[in-house]
């Protein structure tokens, strides 16, 4: 695994989600409180709406375009028109800063 420094906690403040690149990839971190931050590709399975402009309610995220939402922990699909999962990546936090793997 090669983890990289991708942001800090403030940048991703608790019940938002905001994008990032790393490894050449847009990443979006998602921070759901106590659970922690997750990090998923930024593009709807769909029609690669952009995730990290969406609404994050509890550990879902809903695209902007359409209204399909993913499990930011999971990338499964809990709302159509998505049908695919949304790809996931490890995090590490460590004190301030956040890591992702896009391994």
């Amino acid at each position: 695994m090669a983890f990289q420094r991708v942001a800090s906690r403030s940048e991703v403040p608790e019940g938002s989600v905001r994008v990032f690149e790393v490894g050449g990839r847009s990443i979006a971190l998602a921070n759901v409180g106590g659970d922690g931050i997750y990090a998923i590709d930024n593009l709807c399975t769909h029609d690669n709406g952009p995730l990290g402009e969406g609404t994050l309610v509890g550990d879902l995220v809903e695209c902007p375009r359409h209204g399909a939402r993913f499990d930011v922990k999971t990338g499964q699909v809990r709302a159509l028109p998505a049908v695919r999962p949304v790809r996931t990546y490890p995090v590490q936090v460590d004190g301030d800063a956040v890591f992702v793997d896009v391994g």
